[in-house]
């Protein structure tokens, strides 16, 4: 039960600082941002906890490498989509391919009612997503969603082997510090100086948001130790329920009774895992 408190406080603000991400003036600049708070954060880490154990710097290099192509992805998704559409397709998108994953490449095993849960939820978060009935036009952009869902399951999969072989800081610590300082350094690249002329109150939120993310994600790594890969990776996508609802009151989105419906399912869903 405790897990399951985590990771669903986990879902609270990780559909807080999307919604953030998505609300910020220029959302290049805010993710940089939120970036390089994080990554700040991360060097503190890194400075107390000290070197990763050697042989598993690859899995440290290939979450911080997918990271930022899902930071990539989730951008192109908020700039052609609306948030209460593009967040749940990319967030609903992982837990069955993580599932998959877990049980055929992985052999981790899910009991019935597990799996389930597992599948009643991505059911539940997919038809958030159709229930808006998306149009020709909006291709590209269910595609950069879909591309940015993949993305998480591979960092998802990468990180739920990694915080087994060292402490949950010292990887957080240096995934978040390399793909943080990054980020700000590929932005800078692109969009030029001109990228530093921002509003006080939009780099407060943006350096405010970093810390919301890093959280979250520390929550989640530290349910990995405790639950199994697909089970958490179900439960903390039910941010995206939070993130309907974050879209219906603050960003004029359509919510409706078939979206609750939805919500429904995925709640069922989280009933199951929790039984498992």
């Amino acid at each position: 039960m405790v897990v399951l408190m985590v990771v669903l406080g986990a879902a609270v603000l990780h559909a807080t600082w999307n919604a953030m991400a998505h609300g910020a003036p220029d959302r290049v600049a805010g993710l940089a941002l939120f970036e390089l708070a994080a990554g700040a954060i991360g060097l503190v880490a890194v400075l107390v906890m000290g070197l990763p154990p050697a042989d598993t710097w690859g899995y440290i290099i290939a979450s911080a490498v997918l990271h930022l192509a899902y930071l990539g992805g989730l951008l192109a998704s908020y700039q052609l989509g609306q948030f209460s559409q593009m967040y749940p397709l990319a967030r609903g998108t992982s837990p069955w391919v993580v599932a998959v994953v877990s049980i055929v490449v992985l052999h981790q095993a899910l009991a019935v009612v597990e799996l389930a849960g597992v599948l009643l939820i991505s059911a539940g978060l997919i038809a958030l997503v159709f229930i808006g009935r998306p149009g020709r036009q909006q291709v590209p952009a269910l595609l950069a969603a879909f591309g940015t869902g993949l993305t998480i399951a591979a960092y998802t999969v990468v990180d739920g082997l990694a915080v087994h072989k060292m402490p949950v800081l010292t990887y957080m610590g240096w995934v978040f510090m390399l793909q943080g300082f990054l980020m700000p350094l590929v932005v800078l690249a692109w969009r030029g100086t001109r990228v530093l002329r921002q509003p006080r109150s939009a780099v407060l939120s943006g350096l405010g948001g970093g810390v919301v993310s890093m959280v979250a994600y520390g929550l989640v790594l530290w349910a990995q130790t405790r639950g199994t890969l697909a089970a958490i990776a179900a439960l903390r996508e039910t941010s995206i329920i939070f993130g309907a609802i974050i879209g219906a009151l603050f960003f004029g989105e359509h919510f409706g009774p078939r979206r609750a419906l939805a919500a429904a399912v995925v709640v069922g869903g989280i009933v199951l895992i929790s039984l498992g």
